[in-house]
């Protein structure tokens, strides 16, 4: 589906939302809306108000958090805590299903597209429920702090042969 059709689907999708629920349509939260769908991966409520200011939209950290409130009560976001103190966010309406890999070293988060993960028992199991969305989380150590561990242990270990 095409980027337009998306932002298209889910701007009618957050206006129902807010209409049903008696929320205020403020020009904010729909440029809010807007930047999510406009951009793709991972963020944080500081890094969207960062990029948000560098594209000229201008929104309080108030807004900001209320707004991503009503996202995820509306079924557009998904909160993610892999780990670190800060949540981090990801749009979900349109969206692959994907796999989280997250390096418990660095703390860096990599997508790894799994088309679908459950053999056909399992699927026989899901035939009375819909899945809408699913997400999983994959804890190791990334290739370059594999790498940088390994140099080190090597490090100490010829510092150790020189005592």
């Amino acid at each position: 589906m095409d980027n337009q059709k998306i932002k298209e689907q889910v701007l009618n999708k957050f206006t129902e939302y807010l209409n049903q629920h008696k929320h205020r349509k403020t020009p904010e939260r729909f440029a809010i809306l807007d930047h999510i769908y406009s951009t793709k991966g991972h963020f944080d409520v500081d890094s969207l108000f960062q990029t948000m200011n560098t594209h000229s939209i201008r929104v309080s950290r108030a807004t900001l958090y209320n707004t991503i409130e009503l996202l995820l009560d509306c079924g557009l976001l998904v909160k993610h805590q892999f780990g670190e103190n800060i949540s981090q966010y990801e749009r979900i309406y349109g969206a692959e299903n994907h796999d989280h890999l997250i390096c418990t070293t660095c703390g860096k988060v990599k997508e790894y597209k799994n088309a679908n993960p459950f053999t056909q028992t399992q699927q026989k199991r899901f035939a009375k429920f819909k899945i809408a969305y699913y997400s999983m989380y994959i804890y190791g150590t990334c290739a370059k702090c594999l790498k940088e561990r390994q140099q080190a242990e090597k490090k100490n270990k010829k510092t150790e042969k020189i005592k």
